[in-house]
Parts: C-alpha cells; sequence; structure tokens
C-alpha cells in the first residue's frame, strides 16, 4: 500500500511501512557497517531515508550517539549559522468543536475560561507585541465554525499587516490553524501569509482516532491531507510537527519523516519546518495519563537525527521547553524559537490573572524577549527577527535552492545583523544592546560576499539615523 506520491494518507504515510522501518530498524541498530555508511551520507548533506533514519535512532551505541551530535551541530552551523529566528504566538480564540483528549480547548472542558478577541483586542495585542520587538507571529485559533470561520481569520490577518506603532510592525504572519479546504488555503495565500503551520500529533490512524473522538479534527484523511491541500492552494512553505508523547516516539519519528518525504517527492519541495512540542500540562490535561512520554535523552537524539535527516528544514522548538532544554537543543538542530510567549488568549497587554485561565498549555520558559535576546548572544547566537525571504520571494523551492547551494549566506547573515540593530535600536535594554553591538561589528566582516557585506554596513548605518526596514 505505500506510495510516497499517493495523495491517500493511509498510502503515503503506510502503517505497514512505519512497521516494517521500526523492525528494520531494530535487527540493524548493531550493523556497524550500515551505521557507519548512513552516518557518511549524513556528512555529505544528502539527507537520510526515513529507514536509515531509523536505524541511527535505535542505536544505543554511546559513540555512534556523540558522533550523531556532532554531525548534527556540523550540519546545523553549515546551512544555518549560529543564527536563530525570533517569533511569538498570538492566540485569537480557544472556541473549539473538537474533542482532543490531549488538549485544554476540547469541547466539553468547562473549567477553561473560551475567549475571542475582536480586532480592536488583536490592534492592542499586537502593539504590546511590536514594543517588545517582534516581527513575526504565528496566529493561533481552535476549530470552531461560528467563532472562528476563515473570514474571522483573514480579518485578523488583515488587521495586523496594517498596525504600525512606532518603529513596530509585524512583517509576516506564519498561520496555525485546523485543516480546511482548497479554496481556504488560496485565501490564506492570498492574505499574505508566511508558513501554514499544522501539527499532526500522530501519524498512529488508530490511536489517532482514539485521541480525536468528536469533532471534525476526528477525521483522519481529511487532517492528513492537509498539506497537499496546502500545496495545491498556492501555498508553498508548510510547517509539519507531531506531538512526542501521544504515541510511542519511533512510530511518529518515522511517519514525520515519511510526510517530509511525500511533500518533497509529490510537490518538489518538503516542508519549510518542523516542528517538535513534547506533551505538557495544560488546564485540565495531566501528563500522566499518557504512557509515551519523551525523555530529554531520547528527545535530544531525535531532533539531532531529523536534522541530519532533513538538513535544509527549519526546526521549531516552542515555550513548553525549559532553559536548559532550549539551550541544548539549539546545538543539535533548532533554528527558530518563541520568546517571550503567551499561551492564552490575549495576555501580552496585560498577563491573565490565574482564575481566568485560557491558556493552551503551561509554559517553562517565562523569560522576556530582552532576557531571551540576552542569553542567546551569551551563548554565541544571533537573533534574527528577518522575514526577507517571505518578502521578497524566496519561498518553496526558491528558497530551498538558494539554501542548498550556500547563496542564502550572503541574504541570511546580514538580514540577522540588520533586524538585530533594528531591535536593539528600538527595544534593548543597555545591557543586551552591548552585546548585541559587538557581535554586530565582529559577524560583519564574516559576510561571505563583499558587495554584500558593504552594502549591509550601509544599511547598519541608516539605522542608527533612524531609517528602518532593510532587506537583502
Amino acid at each position: 500500500m505505500y506510495d510516497i506520491k499517493s495523495q491517500i494518507a493511509e498510502e503515503f504515510i503506510s502503517d505497514e511501512e512505519i512497521r516494517d522501518t521500526m523492525e528494520y530498524a531494530k535487527q540493524n541498530s548493531t550493523n556497524k557497517e550500515l551505521v557507519k555508511s548512513i552516518l557518511q551520507k549524513a556528512r555529505e548533506c544528502k539527507g537520510l531515508t526515513h529507514r536509515e533514519a531509523a536505524i541511527l535512532l535505535e542505536c544505543d551505541d554511546k559513540e555512534i550517539i556523540n558522533e550523531i551530535y556532532e554531525i548534527a551541530r556540523e550540519i546545523k552551523h553549515r546551512f544555518y549559522g549560529n543564527r536563530i529566528v525570533m517569533f511569538a504566538p498570538l492566540y485569537l480564540s480557544n472556541y473549539c468543536v473538537n474533542g482532543c483528549v490531549y488538549c485544554p480547548y476540547h469541547l466539553k472542558n468547562k473549567t477553561i475560561r473560551r475567549k475571542k478577541l475582536s480586532q480592536e483586542e488583536i490592534r492592542q495585542e499586537v502593539i504590546a507585541l511590536q514594543d517588545m520587538g517582534h516581527k513575526r507571529l504565528a496566529l493561533e485559533a481552535g476549530e470552531h465554525p461560528v467563532e472562528n470561520p476563515i473570514e474571522y481569520i483573514l480579518e485578523s490577518i488583515k488587521t495586523i499587516y496594517s498596525i504600525k506603532h512606532k518603529n513596530g510592525a509585524i512583517r509576516r504572519v506564519n498561520v496555525n490553524i485546523a485543516a480546511t479546504t482548497v479554496e481556504n488555503y488560496q485565501k490564506l495565500r492570498d492574505a499574505g501569509i508566511g508558513t501554514y503551520i499544522l501539527f499532526q500529533e500522530t501519524y498512529n490512524k488508530k490511536n489517532y482516532e482514539a485521541l480525536h473522538p468528536t469533532g471534525p479534527k476526528s477525521d483522519y484523511a481529511y487532517h492528513t491531507e492537509a498539506m497537499d491541500r496546502a500545496m495545491q492552494g498556492g501555498i508553498d512553505d508548510v510547517g509539519i510537527g507531531v506531538l512526542f508523547g501521544l504515541e510511542t516516539y519511533r512510530y511518529d519519528f518515522v511517519g514525520l519523516l515519511m510526510h517530509a518525504e511525500h511533500l518533497e517527492a509529490t510537490y518538489g519541495v518538503g516542508p519549510h519546518t518542523i516542528s517538535v512540542p513534547r506533551l505538557c500540562m495544560a488546564d485540565d490535561i495531566d501528563t500522566s495519563d499518557f504512557k509515551n512520554a519523551v525523555p530529554d535523552d531520547i528527545f535530544f537524539r531525535i531532533v539531532a537525527i531529523i536534522r541530519i535527516a532533513v538538513p535544509y528544514t527549519g526546526m521549531i522548538i516552542s515555550t513548553r521547553e525549559s532553559e536548559k532544554s532550549r539551550a541544548r537543543l539549539l546545538e543539535l538542530g533548532i533554528s527558530q524559537i518563541s520568546g517571550g510567549s503567551r499561551t492564552s488568549v490575549g495576555g501580552y497587554v496585560e498577563p491573565e490573572p490565574e482564575s481566568e485561565n485560557s491558556a493552551q498549555f503551561d509554559i517553562a520558559d517565562h523569560r522576556t524577549l530582552d532576557q531571551v535576546v540576552g542569553w542567546l548572544l551569551d551563548l554565541d547566537h544571533i537573533p534574527s527577527f528577518c522575514t526577507a525571504c517571505y518578502r521578497e520571494g524566496r519561498t518553496g523551492d526558491r528558497f530551498m535552492s538558494l539554501l542548498k547551494s550556500g547563496q542564502i549566506a550572503n541574504c541570511c547573515l546580514p538580514n540577522a545583523l540588520i533586524t538585530l540593530k533594528e531591535y536593539i535600536n528600538d527595544y534593548a535594554s543597555p545591557k543586551v544592546k552591548v552585546k548585541a553591538e559587538a557581535m554586530i561589528k565582529r559577524l560583519l566582516t564574516t559576510v561571505p560576499n563583499e558587495k554584500a557585506r558593504a552594502t549591509a554596513a550601509k544599511y547598519l548605518d541608516a539605522i542608527d539615523k533612524g531609517e528602518r526596514d532593510f532587506r537583502f
């Protein structure tokens, strides 16, 4: 039944293929000659098949694991340098008609406070986010045909893009909403979104249906085939992910890579991003009710192997993870993180009281954006607020071709430095500004192309004189 180019969910995500892969990996995890050949292929940045990646995940040899980590660090630095893209989620509404048993938005939850932001409330939230320094948002909403129709999402996107406060502007809105129709994806594309993001939650159909007993999301095929419809609707940057902890990590790891392979084989470009959230506590959700929790050591290995399996794909980690965990994950493959996040509906203008909880999950990293930026600088990462590729049309296969050729470095590094300069001039604390100025001065000299280096220096000077929004 397995057909990588099929647009039928159970054929491009074949249960039989996943189980055969897991057994194949178990049988070959101690085959040193095969493992070494896979690691060599990884070093050459050729990516890995889901079967090759599964073998590495099954390996318990400490030397092999350390080599996996080393290769992951090398690949991340080769394609992403030390740049870390910053974003924040904006929750519009937690009204939802689904019955997802791991999410506090589920229809039967009577303890969570239901909220929906008006356009004026969205405006105030966006101004608060701009005043922190954010330029990129991930829009979130529950699935509710009456409270959260596509028209509400589109109006909200228009509102967000219209707001210019002081030197602030949200330059790109990524969207994480329920699976929808080709027609609605076309509308989202026309509204100017960046990436369409949708987590599969789990690729195990039987378990998926048990975890989603009611509501539109219970339709496994419709949900799993959403990225195909998004691509058909003209959205060529899509983001996939699973919620690790719902199913055995081996199963969902293989399914995730098969999904990426399917998109690459069918549309010529794989996912723009892969997210790797872990199940965590929330309003009426207790993680002890779920038996597939993923420990840190396995989770770090998962991230590292995804990085070497799909070397050109961005990887996202949220504030579900602690500061310590995030620091480790940044080394192993993560290229995007959120900062100063709120997972409640509203909460940026004024934090909501505990008695009015509307959050989707409890966050583990409560630091402000400025604190996260300072921390990244201390770790020698460049906090980047860049949105240039979206705005210059470098999306889909156009972005991937530049990344694979290495030419993207002449755009990404100067764009990161320019947007960091904007941030420190407009929003940073004095301590963070000193650190960032030193990094900008040091790294400007490393921009590969001489002309790009000179232009970046000119833009940096112009920012000091009050100008804004330069990009390569």
